[in-house]
């Protein structure tokens, strides 16, 4: 069995442990400093094996340097020169074997333009989305387009709905502020925003998500119902999903 621990990071990040059958092996995600996870594997006596990186920036890469140089463990990420550090570079479609199990490899575009996510199917399918896909929320466009952005939250939302949802920030307080006024009669971003309240206020973490529960409260994902275009409609334009979808994103940027 595959669990996924939380090395809380920087102001905000989450640096996901992967481990498999409680072996001393494990590997981490998105690493964006060093110190915490070189406390976590101290302190439970692990060894870093392997290192999965989803896209270019700092806040994702900031350790990588530090960890391979004291564990040489192998790191696989995008196809960006920019990254220093990645032995094993993947794009679309590759697989690759994280402590025994597949990983496909999807190209995610839209927050960057070398953005890519890993998911593994089984029980539980695990999705480490990195910062395209959030809780009740998606990625800024940073250098990808709205339409990028959306094709890539379209492929999560065909993915199976028991999917385990691994983002890579804590920002689920603030997403559910804004599904609120983008989804006002969606009664189930009122019990999540209630759920994400009580979590947070024991200091617990609000991640993974799910695939079925990101369709459920998740507006960047519901640019096709009627209550997200009205909404979208006082703000901008929504005369079709991409319309819609790129009003969301610019209203939320301001809210």
């Amino acid at each position: 069995m595959m669990s996924v621990t939380p090395i809380p990071a920087l102001s905000d990040n989450y640096i996901w442990l992967i481990r498999q059958d409680n072996s001393q092996g494990v590997c981490v995600v998105d690493p964006g400093e060093a110190p915490p996870v070189i406390d976590f594997l101290e302190r439970e006596s692990l060894t870093l094996d392997s290192i999965l990186i989803t896209h270019h920036h700092h806040d994702h890469t900031g350790g990588l340097a530090a960890l391979k140089a004291r564990y040489s463990p192998m790191v696989i990420g995008p196809h960006n020169p920019d990254i220093q550090g990645i032995d094993q570079r993947v794009g679309e479609g590759d697989q690759v074997r994280v402590l025994g199990r597949a990983f496909e490899v999807m190209e995610t575009p839209g927050h960057t333009l070398d953005h890519i996510s890993y998911f593994t199917p089984g029980i539980p399918a695990l999705l480490f989305c990195g910062d395209t896909l959030f809780h009740a929320g998606c990625g800024r466009l940073f250098e990808g387009t709205p339409e990028q952005m959306l094709t890539s939250l379209r492929r999560f939302a065909e993915l199976p709905q028991e999917t385990l949802v691994f983002a890579a920030h804590e920002y689920t307080q603030a997403n559910l502020s804004f599904a609120r006024a983008a989804d006002p009669e969606n009664d189930a971003v009122t019990r999540a925003q209630q759920e994400c309240e009580k979590a947070r206020a024991l200091g617990r973490p609000t991640l993974p998500s799910t695939i079925g529960r990101e369709l459920t409260i998740n507006p960047y994902l519901r640019v096709g119902t009627e209550s997200v275009r009205q909404a979208a409609g006082m703000q901008g334009a929504n005369d079709d999903e991409l319309a819609t979808f790129t009003t969301l994103r610019e209203w939320k940027n301001r809210f």
